[in-house]
């Protein structure tokens, strides 16, 4: 260790003076207890409840959870929920029945439902999101809890590389426990911290862009693809120079605030503030995944999920209203028959054929077709590749 960076463990307050790094919920039973989102009803989902809303009485049973995921900065991974209906009973019970001690498992509840930041406590590399009131986290999916005031400013320096280099000293491993993110040595330098925080802002938005241009993300609205193009190649074009753009400026960002935070450390001879393409975690275009994600969205279309007149999820259970789909009518019988011929007039084909002439135009049909059976791969006509991928 390097005389400098060993000496901001003297010199600098303790990550523990300044917020409240803590453990979660675990349920004892995940296949029980824990739900990808898209599995329920979505109005069983409890969004955006603060832990001062929060009591026994809340009509919805399930709600989002922290789990950790796949190394991902800023936002994001907000793909489970959790049964904590009345307050957690169901999982209190459970784990009272297993006799196990409420201290190892349901852990810190008077956080829960706060504003915080998360990450990944087994990981390949620790990358911190932030995200808003509503959620529980879990005993992988860790949390740190801090003041408004500093709440940008820790999250720039959770990601930066002077953390990297600071946990490749006290947790050398895939471990990112909260007792070593607690050591962290944390320096509040005033003069730069306007400028961290409207970078981290940007930054969080930028990756919450990246998050809800997918069905994964709740907040979801439309295709990327479905974007008034004339056609499917022209959009497509389209979207992977915003996906370019997005991804060139969240480098930037992280590494001006790298740049920052090694000024506030002294560090210039011992750190640079370069990132790697592979370490900037929002997703660039990738034509076979994205015509596929087209296709599935199409296929939510025809069974009313979602509508080209209504953004957002318009179908997820409750009530069904037809007039939500005048542009393209939602399949009558929810029933899709994918068969190796053309056997069905309103056979997942035929419907996906209308969807693509409904959303670009008739004169372009063809060419189109052409183009997302190019994408999947395979040989035969537009249709037959189509129709195999089906």
């Amino acid at each position: 260790v390097s005389p400098k960076l060993f000496r901001s463990f003297t010199k600098y307050p303790s990550m523990n003076d300044i917020a409240e790094p803590r453990q979660g919920l675990t349920t004892c039973d995940n296949d029980r207890f824990m739900r990808f989102w898209y599995e329920i009803r979505f109005k069983d989902i409890g969004l955006g409840f603060t832990s001062a809303e929060m009591t026994i009485t809340a009509p919805q049973k399930w709600f989002p959870y922290n789990k950790g995921g796949e190394p991902r900065k800023w936002y994001g991974n907000n793909d489970y929920v959790v049964n904590w209906q009345n307050d957690g009973y169901e999982v209190k019970q459970f784990v009272a029945s297993k006799y196990v001690s409420y201290s190892r498992t349901v852990k810190n509840i008077p956080y829960y439902f706060r504003k915080g930041l998360t990450w990944s406590a087994i990981a390949k590399k620790y990358a911190v999101r932030a995200y808003n009131e509503g959620f529980i986290f879990a005993d992988k999916g860790q949390a740190c809890f801090v003041e408004e005031s500093s709440y940008y400013y820790i999250c720039g320096l959770l990601n930066s590389k002077y953390v990297d280099a600071i946990l490749a000293i006290i947790s050398p491993t895939l471990d990112f426990n909260c007792g070593y993110i607690k050591k962290i040595p944390v320096s509040i330098d005033i003069a730069h911290k306007g400028d961290i925080e409207t970078l981290v802002k940007a930054s969080i938005t930028t990756s919450k862009d990246d998050w809800d241009s997918f069905e994964t993300s709740w907040d979801f609205t439309r295709h990327p693809l479905v974007r008034g193009a004339a056609t499917v190649a022209e959009a497509f074009a389209a979207w992977e120079a915003e996906c370019s753009n997005r991804f060139n400026q969240l480098k930037a960002n992280e590494e001006e605030l790298n740049r920052i935070f090694i000024d506030i450390y002294g560090l210039q001879d011992e750190l640079t503030p370069e990132v790697e393409d592979k370490d900037v975690t929002v997703r660039k275009a990738d034509l076979g995944r994205d015509i596929r994600s087209l296709i599935s969205y199409a296929v939510g279309c025809m069974f009313g999920r979602y509508s080209l007149d209504v953004e957002g999820l318009v179908y997820a259970g409750g009530e069904w209203d037809a007039a939500k789909y005048s542009t393209f009518q939602s399949d009558r019988d929810a029933i899709l028959p994918i068969c190796d011929d053309d056997y069905f007039e309103d056979d997942i084909m035929g419907r996906f054929v209308q969807w693509v002439e409904t959303v670009y135009g008739k004169a372009t049909l063809e060419e189109n077709l052409k183009f997302i059976a190019d994408a999947l791969g395979g040989k035969g006509s537009p249709r037959e590749v189509i129709r195999n991928y089906f």
